[in-house]
């Protein structure tokens, strides 16, 4: 792993967003870890997070006018990313709502007009879903979407096929950039005790998609 990938993984595990034990996803799968990049926020270290976000965007050499930070996740992560980047030049930045308002100013969109090319950035991508949506609501005006930037890429397959979501992804023509993947945990035995990594294999001996 990279400097920034194991910066980030120790910060997540200080944080308590990435935790190991006994737990029920959405999708109803038992899973040995959960990330919730919420506590992220509670913990408070967001200037490292901010650092560590542009250190993968220069890393994957991503270009993008503005930025989306879908609800509700990707409003905070898509916050930092952009304050950041705004230290050298001006990076606007919107959100949606999951509810549309029907008062004051109105609509699902908060922050600025979506146009020219545009960075999606979220927490996990799973099944793909969020993202899907996330392009879905973007497909309403005039943008190219430049990619997706996901903290966390749990590579378990999609919706559609036995790939793994960010593979369908892929070959729907939206590339996914994460900070780690379920690969990077296993590769954390400095980090990560090896009961923990063995119920990792375990888990995703059984439910990792295929890559492209």
């Amino acid at each position: 792993m990279k400097d920034y990938q194991k910066n980030f993984l120790t910060l997540a595990i200080e944080a308590n967003a990435l935790k190991f034990g006994d737990f029920t996803l959405k999708s109803g799968r038992k899973s040995p870890y959960f990330f919730n990049a919420s506590a992220l926020i509670e913990h408070g270290s967001l200037h490292v997070l901010g650092e560590i976000l542009v250190a993968k965007i220069k890393d994957s050499n991503l270009k993008f006018d503005m930025i989306f930070g879908p609800a509700y996740k990707g409003i905070f992560l898509g916050s930092i990313l952009a304050t950041k980047l705004s230290e050298k030049e001006c990076m606007p930045i919107c959100f949606n709502r999951k509810e549309v308002k029907e008062h004051g100013e109105g609509g699902s969109l908060l922050g600025a007009l979506p146009k020219g090319n545009v960075l999606i950035i979220d927490d996990v991508v799973s099944s793909g879903l969020a993202i899907r949506e996330a392009v879905t609501f973007l497909s309403n005006y005039d943008v190219n979407v430049a990619g997706a930037l996901v903290t966390m890429d749990r590579q378990e397959k999609g919706q559609n096929s036995n790939l793994m979501a960010s593979s369908e992804l892929s070959n729907e023509g939206l590339v996914v950039h994460s900070i780690i993947t379920l690969d990077d945990l296993l590769d954390a035995n400095e980090i990560i005790n090896e009961s923990v990594l063995q119920d990792i294999r375990n888990y995703r001996d059984k439910f990792r998609g295929e890559d492209v």
